[in-house]
């Protein structure tokens, strides 16, 4: 029986949300305190055994299997289990999981090298002063000089699968063939490097012969046809951010930074939205610089020109007008409707709000408009 299979019952049963989560040993340090490094010290009885259980906040965690650099937690919705509830959990954990060695499992080297990367990845972006390049004894090599195409992975859907490292790993390897490096950041968090050869069409000499636009485009495929791989084989539904190419040796910590924000971008002013990309939120970076208040009350003096910017008919025409770059025959084909219906459309809006969104001052004056009202109609 897989670590999974027990999971639904076992959520059925206690009528709450149960998860199989993986952390590294700096995020169960945060999570219990001393114990994690108490077992890390050979000369000391292990405060940790399979079965053990912590309750915490609104949740309780109890160890399912203990590795070098890393402990297999399940993760429990309720934090008040009955004693005879944990007991049984615990004999069943001990049953199926426990193993007689407090180490528990070993796992592979690539995977004992991709937790300690995530360690100092999560180190440095918790400090004032991080550092930007990757230590010597954690490049191992060469292959982190080379330019690698960088995607960050990323779900919180509760009762979605929990996917192992080498599950993970291998269902990669399948879309971007064996040159690809994994690093967990979180429970839910996944940094991905892949190939630059990805981007190389197979008629194509050389990748620098290709334009700007061009390298964007091909960057948007690649991540459109992982997320639906793993969309699909999987987790289900989650959020992937891809960026430009660099060397992991050097790029490691911003480009992390990139992604993140990226992703946090886009599920804020994209609700709906699951494949996000940095170079299409800069308007949207912009806004979420300026302070909440003043966003607010742009908007509130904006909105009472007019309520026609909320009608989800016209919400849904001016998406659909800008994501075609204002062309009106293409956005009426896309809408199934008469160029004259889109045409009235837009007089209307001018009309009730004085801006026409055929000119290019008063189309960046909506977009802004729309942003501002997804972002501010939720809070």
């Amino acid at each position: 029986m897989s670590t999974t299979d027990w999971l639904k019952p076992l959520q059925h049963i206690l009528n709450c949300p149960v998860h199989a989560v993986t952390k590294s040993i700096a995020e169960w340090s945060e999570l219990v305190g001393s114990a994690a490094g108490a077992w890390l010290d050979e000369s000391t009885p292990s405060p940790l055994a399979v079965g053990q259980s912590i309750e915490q906040g609104d949740k309780t965690w109890m160890v399912m299997a203990i590795h070098e650099t890393a402990v297999e937690v399940l993760e429990i919705g309720s934090p008040s289990l009955q004693a005879t509830e944990k007991e049984l959990i615990s004999w069943t954990l001990q049953l199926n999981l426990g193993t007689k060695d407090k180490k528990g499992p070993a796992i592979s080297e690539t995977e004992r090298h991709a937790l300690k990367l995530g360690e100092w990845i999560q180190k440095q972006l918790e400090s004032n002063e991080p550092a930007y390049s990757l230590p010597d004894h954690l490049t191992v090599g060469n292959r982190l000089f080379n330019e690698m195409i960088p995607f960050l992975l990323v779900t919180e859907q509760p009762g979605t699968k929990q996917a192992t490292y080498t599950e993970l790993e291998k269902l990669l390897r399948s879309f971007m063939s064996d040159d690809v490096l994994l690093i967990p950041l979180k429970s839910q968090e996944w940094l991905i490097w892949g190939s630059i050869s990805l981007l190389r069409d197979e008629d194509s000499d050389a990748f620098d012969d290709q334009e700007e636009e061009t390298l964007e485009d091909s960057l948007a495929s690649i991540g459109f046809g992982l997320h639906e791989m793993l969309a699909s084989e999987w987790i289900g539904e989650c959020h992937l951010a891809v960026a430009a190419p660099t060397s992991p040796a050097k790029g490691m910590i911003e480009t992390t930074m990139l992604l993140r924000e990226t992703i946090n971008l886009g599920r804020k002013f994209h609700i709906g939205t699951n494949i996000h990309l940095p170079w299409m939120l800069q308007l949207e970076r912009l806004l979420n610089a300026i302070p909440e208040v003043q966003r607010s009350k742009y908007l509130e003096q904006s909105l009472k020109r007019a309520d026609l910017f909320v009608e989800s008919e016209m919400l849904s025409t001016l998406e659909t007008f800008f994501s075609l770059d204002c062309n009106v025959s293409e956005t009426a084909k896309k809408l199934y409707i008469h160029r004259n219906t889109l045409l009235y459309r837009l007089d209307k809006l001018k009309q009730e709000t004085g801006l026409d969104v055929r000119q290019f001052r008063d189309a960046v004056l909506v977009k802004i408009i729309l942003l501002l009202y997804k972002v501010t109609k939720r809070n």
